[in-house]
Order: structure tokens, then C-alpha cells, then sequence
């Protein structure tokens, strides 16, 4: 390799790749630009092993890259010039903080000599991300003594363990950089290395074994949770990396202190129905029967992941005032209500419950032999489940959310979803019927953010199985440069568009009243015809006017490329009907005693 370099800048830039390709990075997404030749050049040899992907927005890319990391559970590189180039990926970093999804930025920077100087595309870039990355530094200027090519080994190393433990996050490197910056001579003299610098043995220590802490005994469940009759657990937000393992789990505890799972939409719970027969999935709108939600009071909650997204659940929470337990392995605080809550760092798979509770008994929601709370629960969910499916099923109307209910029973198994924020994933949370699909959500839930929508799906979906997107108009016109993308695009997307023109939640919203000047500024219908703007891309565009129509749209599905399945609803029309039929679909059902 010291045969082939010309200057300082391309060693470097070899050494920082070489550690990474040896630690494990499989992807890095290369923004075009000036200042980060060098680190393009060295990341474009490194291929095929590190796969680069050049994408021209800075934001489409940051996204983009959030979901390769979101798909493989592994860091991926993000690489920039200098100047405004960088704060570009700001929204996706703060993403993977809230999210806790590892990327590794690299933003190139001018020398010292030429900031503060007006020298062009030129800003402080030290910090640039604030408080959001796990770790974050400025290596020193290239250098080609031995000593400091150990120092970036090391860095580099440091860096890609930051990510990963001990929670997985951004980590952001500023790396000044001297001219030339392309491959010419620079008058460095690299006989000295030539007897010094071994690259195997320079990178022996080098492995993709990252030394995660040691993990501790399995915590026992705590007496008083056994002993409590009017408990529940709350499956709320996540994408674990295993999710059957972790549904699995889930179970086991409610079958060991027979308490109800209330399975948040976007917690894989729904999607492993059958590991779990205590599953309620319609809690939202059972608690917006107020002499069921007082029937229904707990003493104690146990929270999985982060809290759902239903106010009416949160709402409930707080007023009930019981006591409870948050279980998630991350170092930040998980609740959002404040309320009497000890935080249990540790994964669900580690809470010691074999061996506990009701040995080889088949668990049962029907069974006699439950708990008058638990069994009130169950009650509840069959009946409201029921009077929901009943409604749907009927329905011929494109209302939107019937859209999610039909998702979740029409998907191939195993599909990847990609659901947008705003509506969709409260209609994923209203109307997603409990399955044995194995469906895999992802969804952007860390700052709850409509940007890079379409980004985030494509990296997702890049050389994975073909995958489904469910988003609101909005949303993906929010992102639309993320079509740049399909020309390196490997795979498939199907883009699921609810296009009701505008911003549906805010019609869930007290200020919908109040027009003008609601329409222009709340609602911003924004009078797209997608199908002009999916053939400027060159993308596949179908409307939808029919559930039969889309179903078959839906499975199977294709193995290569992007396309939109239109669906035109009205939001007004829509929003009132979840305004009159929630609450009436536990209304409708007999009140258990």
C-alpha cells in the first residue's frame, strides 16, 4: 500500500478505512464534495468489502444510512465535505441518538490555519451535533509518523465500539484535512515506513469482536409482581434486532404473573400473536370506555421499550397512579408521565423467568382458571376486537385506516414495514390486528419526525427483502429527493401513499376548529399529482380504488425497484369518523362485570 501512496492525506485515509473494513463496516454512504476526496478515494478501494454509495443530498443520505444501521443492527459510515454539508445530517443524527441506531459520521474540515478566515465553505464544525453523539472528537491533522498512524488505529477503534456500548448511537469525527487532496505528491518521504510500518502486524488487534460488557445473572422476578393480581405489561415501542426472542420473553412473564400485554402497534408483540394469549391490542379504545378504564385499574405496570404512542393510554397511566417498573437496557430515562417508576437497565430476555410461575400448563384466554382482572381484560379485547374487525370488513369506503388493518393481514410473512409518522402510526396503533406473520416494523419513533420518510425505507430496503412503506402525503413529499437514491437502489419498495392532502392529524387536533386559519398553515394541502412526480423519477405510480385492488398489489410482492401505490382519502371525512367510532367500538360491546 506505501508503494501506491502519493501524499499523507491518502495514507490516512487508508489507515481509517483498512480499520474499518477489519472491524466490520459493510456500507459507507460517500456525499459528493471536495474536502472529502480522500476519504472517498480510500472507502471506493475498499470495495467490494465496504460497499460505497455515493448520494447527492446530505440529508437523504444521513437517512438513508439510518436505515441500513436500523436493518443490520451494525454501524454505517457517513462521509461529507466541509462546510454546511454536515448539518445537513443533523436530523438523522438526532434520529439515531433519540432512536439508538449506530452511525459513524465523518465530516472533512479545513485545516486550523484556514478557519476563521472567510476561507470558503468553511464553518465551525467542532460539536457541530451538539450533545447527540454517543462520543464525538477532531482527529489531528495526517501525519505519516508511525506513532500517529497508531493514534487513528485506536481512534478509529474507539469509535466504532462508542457506537455500539454501551448504549449504540452517532458518533461524529471531524477530520481536518491539508491540500492536495486528490492523489498527487506532496513531497512526503515514506522510506522511513517502509521498514517500520507491517500491515498485518500493524493491524493484528484489529477485529469485528466488539468486548460488549459481560452480561449479569438473570434478575429474578420480584415477589411483589407475583404477588399482585391487578398488573399489567405494556409492549410498547421497538425494533428489536430478535424479535421472536423478545416477544418470546414478553410472554413467558405474562404467563408467569397472569397480567395482560398491552401491545403497542409498532411492539412486534402483535405481529407473534400466538406466543402470547393474553394480548390485548384494542387498549385504546377500550379505555375510552370510562367504566371499563375504571374497572380496569391497575396497582402495578411494567413497561417494555418506550411508552406507546395512545394519549388515551398515557392519560389513563397517570390518573391511576400505579406503581411501576420500566425494562429497557439503555441508560436513558423512559418515562415520559414522571410518575412512581424504578428503571431495570437490562433486557427483557435477561429477567430470570424460567423455572417461575405454571409449569407445562397450555395458558389460555378462555381459560376458568384466570384471574377476574385478567380475564376482565380478555373479555374486553374479543369483544372490541371483534366489533372493530366486523366494522372493516365491511367497509367498501377508502377510509384510511383501513389501510394498516388490511397490512396486517394481507403482507407476506416476514415483510420488512417501514411506517411513517403522524397518522399512520396511530392507525397502526388504532386498527393493527394481531397476527403470526412475523412482520418486521420499523419506524422513526426516536424524535417522531417526518423527515427523511422515503430515505429511511431505502435503506432499509437496500439488498434486503422487498419491503413495505406506509406514509402520508406529507411525509414522502417531505423527502422526495430520496428518489435519487433508485439509480443505486438493490431491492424493492413499495411505497403504501395515503394521500389525503394534506396533514390528517391535525384534524385529531382542538385547533381544526379553527378555519382560517387552520387550512393554510395546519392542514397544507399541497395539490400534488404523484403520478407526474413519480414519472420524473422514473417510478412505478398505480392508484388504488379498491381493497381487492390492493391486496393483490400487496402479495406477492416484487423483488426490484420503487413503486407508489396510491390510495386518495378525504382526512376531513376521515377524522370524524375516528372521532365517532373509537370510543363507540367499546361502547358497543357488553360491559363485563
Amino acid at each position: 500500500m506505501l508503494n501506491a501512496c502519493k501524499n499523507v492525506n491518502q495514507l490516512w485515509a487508508y489507515i481509517l478505512t483498512e480499520t474499518l473494513k477489519r472491524l466490520g463496516l459493510t456500507c459507507a454512504v460517500i456525499c459528493p464534495g471536495s474536502r472529502s476526496t480522500p476519504l472517498a478515494i480510500a472507502f471506493a478501494q475498499q470495495m467490494p468489502e465496504i460497499e460505497a454509495i455515493s448520494i447527492l443530498d446530505e440529508r437523504s443520505a444521513a437517512f438513508f444510512a439510518l436505515g441500513q444501521a436500523k436493518a443490520s443492527g451494525k454501524p454505517v459510515v457517513l462521509v461529507c465535505t466541509s462546510g454546511t454539508a454536515g448539518a445537513n445530517f443533523y436530523p438523522a443524527v438526532i434520529e439515531a441518538k433519540e432512536s439508538r441506531i449506530p452511525l459513524l459520521i465523518l465530516t472533512a474540515d479545513r485545516p486550523p490555519e484556514l478557519r476563521d478566515c472567510h476561507s470558503g465553505q468553511t464553518i465551525d464544525q467542532l460539536k457541530l451535533y451538539g450533545t447527540y453523539p454517543t462520543w464525538q472528537t477532531e482527529l489531528a491533522l495526517p501525519c505519516p509518523d508511525i506513532e500517529m498512524l497508531g493514534y487513528l488505529r485506536q481512534t478509529i477503534i474507539h469509535a466504532w465500539e462508542k457506537s455500539q456500548t454501551p448504549t449504540q448511537g452517532p458518533v461524529h469525527l471531524n477530520i481536518p484535512l491539508r491540500d492536495p487532496l486528490a492523489p498527487l505528491p506532496d513531497g512526503t518521504d515514506f522510506s522511513y515506513l517502509e521498514s517500520h510500518f507491517h500491515p498485518e502486524e500493524f493491524f493484528a488487534a484489529v477485529t469485528n469482536s466488539i468486548p460488549f460488557p459481560v452480561a449479569h445473572s438473570p434478575l429474578p422476578i420480584p415477589q411483589e409482581w407475583q404477588q399482585c393480581d391487578r398488573g399489567i405489561i405494556i409492549a410498547g415501542v421497538a425494533q428489536p434486532q430478535q424479535p421472536q426472542e423478545y416477544c418470546r420473553a414478553i410472554a413467558q412473564l405474562s404467563q408467569t404473573l397472569k397480567w395482560p400485554v398491552l401491545a403497542e402497534g409498532l411492539s412486534p408483540a402483535r405481529n407473534y400473536a400466538d406466543l402470547n394469549p393474553y394480548l390485548i391490542s384494542t387498549y385504546d379504545q377500550i379505555l375510552r370506555n370510562p367504566q371499563l378504564a375504571k374497572q380496569l385499574t391497575p396497582e402495578m405496570v411494567i413497561q417494555v421499550g418506550e411508552m406507546p404512542t395512545s394519549k388515551e393510554l398515557r392519560t389513563w397511566i397517570s390518573a391511576t397512579q400505579a406503581r411501576r417498573w420500566v425494562i429497557d437496557p439503555s441508560d436513558q430515562n423512559l418515562d415520559p408521565l414522571h410518575g412512581r417508576t424504578i428503571h431495570l437497565r437490562m433486557s427483557i430476555e435477561d429477567l430470570g423467568t424460567s423455572g417461575q410461575g405454571d409449569k407445562g400448563e397450555k395458558f389460555s384466554s378462555s381459560s376458568s382458571s384466570l384471574p377476574d382482572y385478567l380475564q376482565l381484560w380478555c373479555t374486553a379485547e374479543t369483544h372490541v376486537r371483534e366489533a372493530i374487525d366486523q366494522t372493516l370488513v365491511k367497509m367498501e369506503e377508502l377510509f384510511e385506516g383501513k389501510a394498516a388493518w388490511l397490512l396486517s393481514q394481507t403482507l407476506p410473512p416476514g415483510t420488512p414495514l417501514f411506517i411513517a409518522n403522524s397518522m399512520p402510526v396511530r392507525d397502526v396503533e388504532f386498527f393493527w390486528k394481531p397476527n403470526n406473520l412475523g412482520v418486521r416494523s420499523h419506524f422513526n419513533r426516536g424524535a417522531n419526525g417526518i423527515d427523511g420518510t422515503l430515505s429511511t425505507a431505502l435503506g432499509i430496503a437496500h439488498r434486503h427483502q422487498s419491503i413495505v412503506m406506509l406514509t402520508g402525503d406529507l411525509a414522502l413529499l417531505h423527502d422526495t429527493n430520496g428518489f435519487l437514491i433508485r439509480n443505486k437502489f438493490v431491492g424493492h419498495l413499495t411505497i403504501l401513499l395515503i394521500n389525503n392532502n394534506g396533514g390528517g392529524i391535525f384534524e385529531m387536533l382542538p385547533i381544526a376548529k379553527f378555519d382560517p386559519p387552520f387550512e393554510e398553515f395546519f392542514g397544507t394541502p399541497q395539490n400534488i399529482d404523484f403520478s407526474q412526480l413519480c414519472a420524473t423519477y422514473g417510478v412505478e405510480h398505480e392508484l388504488i380504488t379498491s381493497w381487492q385492488q390492493l391486496e393483490q398489489r400487496l402479495n406477492p410482492l416484487p423483488d426490484k425497484g420503487i413503486r407508489v401505490l396510491e390510495l386518495r382519502t378525504n382526512r376531513k371525512v376521515d377524522a370524524k369518523w375516528r372521532q365517532e367510532n373509537l370510543r363507540k367500538f367499546s361502547e358497543m360491546t357488553c360491559n363485563p362485570s
